[in-house]
């Protein structure tokens, strides 16, 4: 197990094997190790290649080849802390979300190089923030959107009237829309496959006409993850993470603002409400936000919600701010409980 101690700890255990991830991988080969019980990049980096070798009748030269590729790829270097905070400040932008008390719970905005989790309970309002997040980057400023929808939950018409709401101009309000480009996707490789496109563009420099792209909204992340964690839950924990993995290094390496929503769970019916998809995913989010409804004896039409931070690199957790969701003016903020450490 010598090579375990160089790898990523978490994501990277559950690399699945798969024809492409490196050359002198090929199908056939990895049908043979799947057959031995090796099916994930550790798995394969920390066998015995020559009893491999032997078991699976594959040669140990092109056994060691791949394995050096495997380990250059995923294997963590040292790297010096007064270079990646120089990295940090060239490439980190922040966008805002289009509400100033969000923006002030989240120390200005969305970070981009960083995935954020809005979780909560169904009509909690995190479809209707997304869509205020997309509508402040795509009309202020005049960014391009990838908005992913898993839960047929995206309407335009919505878009459309928060747009309304921020401006009065129809040639500004069609410009926003165009720069928003919706991705249907109801399944877990339909999501893998539109994050690869999105790679292969941008690693090409095919930008959009629109614009330049910097925030991807994944519109539930528990939505195609719940499907794969019952039975053999091993191979849905692998999927989990290999999509953990393309969302963290898009972000990273692109200078890209992630935003997903999750569900809420409970361990009782009384006890706190806590994020769905269990501590796996858990190392995933950067900054993880909890929106709530709220009951009270609000204006007719309005919808209240309160958004609590659960995590952050940057802030006290605890801190809560109101989110009013009306419908026509999107994300009017009021204070609930003061901020600290701003």
């Amino acid at each position: 197990m010598v090579w375990r101690s160089v790898l990523f700890s978490l994501p990277v255990e559950m690399v699945v094997l798969r024809a492409g991830l490196c050359p002198g991988l090929t199908e056939d080969m990895i049908q043979l190790l799947r057959a031995n019980g090796i099916r994930t990049v550790v798995d394969f980096v920390s066998s015995d290649l020559e009893d491999v070798a032997q078991k699976c009748s594959l040669s140990y030269k092109a056994l060691v080849a791949v394995r050096r590729v495997l380990l250059a790829q995923f294997s963590a270097f040292p790297a010096n802390g007064a270079d990646l905070y120089e990295e940090l400040k060239s490439s980190t932008a922040i966008l805002p979300t289009g509400s100033p008390s969000l923006d002030q719970l989240l120390d200005s905005g969305l970070y981009t190089g960083e995935v954020t989790e809005l979780m909560g309970a169904p009509g909690s309002g995190k479809t209707q923030v997304c869509l205020g997040i997309a509508a402040s980057v795509s009309l202020g400023l005049k960014q391009h959107v990838l908005f992913l929808d898993s839960t047929g939950g995206f309407t335009a018409s919505r878009l459309y009237q928060i747009l309304q709401a921020q401006t009065e101009d129809e040639e500004e309000q069609l410009e926003a829309l165009q720069r928003i480009q919706v991705v249907r996707v109801f399944h877990i490789y339909e999501v893998l496959s539109a994050l690869q496109e999105l790679r292969d563009r941008l690693s090409q420099q095919v930008l959009s006409s629109t614009g330049p792209l910097k925030m991807v909204l994944l519109d539930s992340v528990s939505a195609v993850i719940y499907p794969l964690l019952g039975g053999r839950q091993s191979e849905g924990l692998a999927l989990m993470m290999q999509l953990s993995r393309e969302l963290k290094t898009l972000a990273r390496e692109f200078s890209l603002a992630v935003v997903v929503t999750n569900q809420v769970t409970r361990d009782s019916s009384t006890g706190p409400l806590k994020p769905a998809l269990g501590r796996s995913w858990s190392f995933v989010p950067s900054t993880r936000v909890l929106l709530e409804s709220k009951e009270g004896s609000w204006e007719k039409g309005t919808s209240h919600r309160a958004a609590s931070l659960a995590k952050s690199p940057r802030q006290p957790t605890g801190i809560q701010v109101q989110l009013d969701i009306g419908n026509g003016d999107v994300l009017e903020p009021s204070l609930v409980t003061p901020t600290q450490g701003l």
